[in-house]
């Protein structure tokens, strides 16, 4: 029997604890709210905060705890247990460099879940008995510790209660930190990616000049993966990446914006309500379309269409070129202006339009001289995000226009953009420090640098012609 519950603890101890720790809490709020109502004899009125503000202080004292207790020992639990288990080897086995005893380890945690270990000596046998045996060790003190946490922090709560205790001001500001704390989780990891890519592209030029990278023509990251192997050094000239990625996304652009924006205003001041209903599903549809769906099309219609128009105008046009990626490209963007830039202009107040009709205006005179002033800062929010998403793409540029580093400004050739070129870079064998595998952090680094620039001249832009309107 205590064989079997140690298994069980083992296999399900997380969602054992985490079911009664929620019953608990449960079985918490009831009692806090019960005894808050003993209080005034079933009269809430005479107490400064409602039951169910106790019941939720109660409650949160018997789950905060034990939960924040919970989290920190599984994120740590394993490290314990398998710096003990290793202290508990052969010397020789433990004086291993970092490497070979790294392949250890992942021999040990393959024999302890079942699976496959290329060392399978009965040291480490015997080492996955000795992890398995710590581990439901401390899967039962872990029970015992937590139930017993909840138990007297409930009880702890219980006893704050009192008829005037300000039991909704303490909730609310538990609330307010949770939300604070979820709202500063997107900084933090925004933070986080900035400084790995950073520190990751500054590796990068340590090996690389900085101005050959940013300001080079030629882009041939082919390096030698060994000292003794022959290969080439590499050119890592970011520029026909950059080039290639604008002219992809000003041909989308060129596509998205008109299509996107005068469907917008369209649907939004000239259909009718039965009109709208059954052309804007359609329209977003294109939304929900895979952009794998969109590369077999650029790939397998739209670029044999240009490819063979271009050769009755006597035009040579590659078999893989930007026009097609940026068509398609553009097509799969039309929903983001189109959706957006209607629910901007929804939103601007009726009273504008028929102020400007009052005075004599035309309805497209309305629309051109104060709807579409008013709703211009949503407008360029939503082409804004139609751009990220253009210069984000990959797998139509990858499909339809190509692999080749092409410097050129002609829509009818193959190029390629900077986000295909990190996932050529970090796709393979290649050492993880090598020149060629740190470029695609550059890369992710000045496209990063780029996509804020633009941001910023975009917000400016917004910001003089709001206070124009105003």
């Amino acid at each position: 029997m205590q064989e079997e519950l140690a298994t069980f603890l083992t296999d399900h101890g997380t969602k054992t604890i985490l079911l009664i720790l929620i019953a608990m809490s449960l079985l918490a709020y009831h009692l806090g709210r019960r005894r808050a109502s003993s209080f005034v004899q079933g009269t809430p009125f005479k107490l400064h905060s409602l039951p169910q503000f106790h019941g939720w202080y109660v409650l949160l004292w018997c789950a905060l705890p034990a939960f924040m207790i919970l989290v920190a020992w599984n994120l740590l639990e394993d490290t314990f247990i398998m710096q003990h288990v290793i202290a508990g080897l052969p010397p020789a086995l433990q004086g291993q460099d970092d490497s070979a005893l790294s392949l250890l380890v992942n021999d040990i945690r393959n024999q302890v879940e079942g699976g496959f270990a290329f060392n399978q000596s009965a040291t480490i046998e015997a080492a996955a008995r000795e992890y398995i045996r710590l581990e439901r060790i401390s899967r039962a003190i872990q029970l015992v510790l937590l139930l017993s946490i909840a138990a007297a922090t409930a009880a702890w709560g219980l006893s704050r209660q009192r008829r005037d205790s300000r039991m909704r001001n303490a909730v609310e500001k538990v609330m307010m930190a949770s939300l604070l704390l979820c709202s500063s989780v997107a900084i933090l990891t925004t933070v986080g990616i900035v400084l790995s890519v950073l520190f990751e592209s500054l590796r990068f030029f340590q090996a690389v000049p900085f101005f050959d990278f940013l300001f080079g023509l030629e882009w041939s990251p082919q390096t030698a993966i060994r000292v003794d192997q022959v290969g080439s050094t590499g050119k890592f000239g970011a520029i026909p990446l950059f080039a290639g990625t604008l002219l992809i996304a000003f041909i989308a652009m060129v596509v998205a914006v008109p299509i996107g924006l005068f469907s917008a205003i369209y649907l939004s001041e000239y259909a009718t309500q039965r009109v709208r209903a059954v052309v804007k599903p359609f329209l977003e549809i294109l939304a929900g379309i895979p952009t794998v769906v969109y590369g077999f099309f650029a790939a397998l219609t739209v670029a044999p269409f240009i490819r063979e128009s271009g050769g009755y105008l006597g035009l040579d046009v590659a078999s893989e070129s930007a026009l097609a990626a940026g068509l398609v490209m553009g097509v799969m963007i039309i929903p983001f202006i189109s959706s957006l830039s209607d629910d901007v202009i929804n939103a601007v107040p009726q009273s504008l339009r028929d102020g400007s009709l009052a005075l004599g205006s035309t309805r497209s005179e309305t629309i051109c001289k104060v709807v579409f002033p008013a709703a211009l800062p949503g407008i360029v929010g939503g082409i804004l995000l139609a751009v990220s998403r253009a210069i984000g793409e990959t797998m139509i540029v990858a499909m339809a226009a190509g692999l080749a580093a092409n410097l050129t400004a002609n829509p009818l050739e193959a190029v390629t953009t900077v986000t295909v070129q990190i996932v050529t870079l970090l796709t393979g064998d290649q050492e993880f420090d090598s020149p060629k595998t740190l470029a695609a952090f550059a890369l992710g680094l000045m496209l990063f640098v780029v996509t804020l620039i633009l941001n910023i001249i975009a917000l400016q832009v917004v910001r003089k012609y709001r206070e124009q309107y105003e």
